[in-house]
This record gives structure tokens, C-alpha cells and sequence, in this order.
């Protein structure tokens, strides 16, 4: 089975490759459902960790409509990762409807080249998810990363194997809320991959933030969330 592990540092993907992860998915605040990872960050996991990587690319948080300045920078940014040697690309693009964007979707698969290609969860919002999914794998992208359509992909299970049901070509992935406590359900339903962070919450200082920096108050500014290698290890001995 793959495991992916979402990492959102250095130190996280580290963490993940002594865990046993067979894949990172490597991205930048997961508060906010994660964005493009500088290319420093890029850089660097390829440089200490061995594992597959694929790199999210999304500009900003927020929906998954871009504008025409946003979806250049996704263009450039998956172009800088095919320079690198990056092993896949997790992206997406909606219309404005929540239905997939075929087209814009098909300029990212184009411009991934021989890269994987995974449809992130922004496929949670489509409002005709067995229709989506049938168009997304004729499209050609290679993983479909979904909870189900719901908050964790134990709500959403029956979904995620009334797709998988369906693929072809295209992997189910489930991703949301994944643990220890659950890990099994998947295994048992049949599924070949699964995703998810293992990240603990670390305090990183007792006094309170001199000035709050997160208008929208998303994020705690004493804290930091890093995969661990002890969380991932649970998951993965329930596997065995």
C-alpha cells in the first residue's frame, strides 16, 4: 500500500521517510489546506529525503477558481518542478459552478509531462462526484485525493468505494482525518493508498504573541504542527 504522508516542512519529510512513508506530499500551511511550498523547501526535501515527492500547487488559499495571473504562476511553478526532478504534481482547477475545470485542469496534466498527476480535494466540492471522477480519469490524472465529500474520509467511505468501484486507471486515494483508530476500515475496503499528515501540535512558547499577525485568527502563532514519526508508525503498524 502507498502511504503518503502530507509534509509541510523539511523536518516533516524527514520524519515521515524514517516512519516508513512510501511517498510525501510535500506542501506549505496546512491550516489553511496547504499551498505551494517555497522552492527552497523543494529543494531540500530532495536533497535529504530519498522518497517520491509531489509537490501541491496552489497559490494561495482559498477556493480553487484561479484567475488568469494565478493559474501562470501555477503553470510556472509546475514547470520549475519538472526542472527539479520532482516526482508528481497534486493540483486542480474548479469552474465557478464547483464543477472540474476540464480545461484548466488538462493545461496543469499537460504541463506535468511525465510527472503523476493527483486531482487534490478540491474534488470534494463537485457537485457530481461519480461524473467528475469519470471525466477526471479520461482526462488522465493518475490519483484522485478525496475524503468522500465529507469532513474525514471515514464519513465519506461509501462514496470513496462507490469510486473506486469506478476507476480504471485512476487511483482512489482517501486523505481526511486518517489515524490509528481508523486506518483499518481502509485497508479492509480494499483501497491502495492512503494520505495523510501524522502531525503533532507542538507549543513553541508559553507567552501569549506580541502582535497577532493572522487577521482571520486561523492560526495559532505559538504553535507548530510537524509530522511525527511516532503517530506515522502507529498508522502504518496497523496495516500489518
Amino acid at each position: 500500500m502507498i502511504i503518503e504522508v502530507c509534509a509541510n516542512s523539511l523536518e516533516s519529510a524527514i520524519n515521515a521517510e524514517k516512519a516508513g512513508a512510501t511517498r510525501i506530499e510535500l506542501c506549505s500551511e496546512l491550516g489553511v489546506g496547504g499551498i505551494t511550498p517555497s522552492l527552497g523547501l523543494i529543494k531540500s526535501v530532495l536533497q535529504h529525503v530519498s522518497l517520491p515527492v509531489h509537490v501541491l500547487i496552489r497559490p494561495r488559499s482559498g477556493d480553487f477558481t484561479y484567475s488568469e495571473f494565478d493559474f501562470k504562476v501555477m503553470l510556472k511553478d509546475i514547470e520549475e518542478c519538472l526542472k527539479l526532478g520532482v516526482s508528481g504534481i497534486v493540483s486542480g482547477v474548479l469552474n465557478q459552478d464547483f464543477s472540474s475545470d476540464m480545461e484548466r485542469t488538462g493545461q496543469l496534466i499537460n504541463a506535468s509531462e511525465e510527472m503523476s498527476f493527483t486531482f487534490h480535494r478540491a474534488f470534494d466540492w463537485t457537485p457530481s462526484p461519480n461524473t467528475s471522477f469519470l471525466d477526471l480519469q479520461e482526462l488522465g490524472v493518475n490519483t484522485i485525493l478525496s475524503s468522500g465529500q465529507k469532513p474525514s474520509a471515514e464519513s465519506g467511505i461509501n462514496l470513496l468505494c462507490e469510486l473506486n468501484e469506478l476507476s480504471s486507471s485512476c487511483q482512489i486515494m482517501p486523505g481526511g482525518g486518517i489515524s490509528a483508530a481508523n486506518v483499518q476500515l481502509f485497508k479492509e475496503a480494499g483501497f491502495k493508498a492512503l494520505h495523510f499528515s501524522g502531525s503533532l501540535q507542538t507549543k513553541t512558547f508559553d507567552q501569549a504573541e506580541k502582535i497577532n499577525m493572522n487577521s482571520e485568527k486561523l492560526l495559532w502563532e505559538n504553535y507548530t504542527s510537524v509530522s511525527d514519526v511516532k503517530i506515522i508508525k502507529e498508522i502504518i503498524q496497523k496495516l500489518k
